[in-house]
């Protein structure tokens, strides 16, 4: 499996970004697939996923839309509202568990397949 982020950026308070997580090498419709982001000093943490439906993490509900494309093999991160402490590298990572199995997770540890990262600042 293989994951590519993109969309770095630079952006002031209150505006917006869009991420992008393109997948090759898979059958895409088979992963969940996820955000995570790692800000400096801090641990990984999850940022939302995607399968049959959404999840989301509670800092970022409402401003952060996860958008999944079957046919394109690409999950997208649309990020408004931002706020400095959404600084961070953002990652894309893709797991075979399923939200059919009732698997809701935001664990890193529960992904195993990863993107390397993408920087997202947010200045004040």
């Amino acid at each position: 499996v293989q994951l590519q982020a993109s969309g770095e950026g630079l952006v002031q308070v209150g505006g917006s970004l869009r991420l992008s997580c393109a997948t090759s090498g898979v059958s895409f419709d088979s992963y969940t697939i996820g955000w995570f982001r790692q800000a400096p000093g801090k641990e990984r943490e999850g940022v939302s996923c995607s399968d049959s439906g959404t999840y989301y993490a509670d800092s970022v509900k409402g401003r952060f839309t996860i958008e999944r494309d079957n046919a394109k093999n690409t999950v997208d991160l649309q990020m408004n509202s931002l706020k400095p402490e959404d600084t961070a590298v953002y990652y894309c990572a893709a797991t075979k568990r399923r939200f059919s199995t009732g698997f809701y997770s935001l664990n890193p540890e529960d992904f195993g397949y990863w993107g390397q990262g993408t920087q997202v600042t947010v200045s004040s």
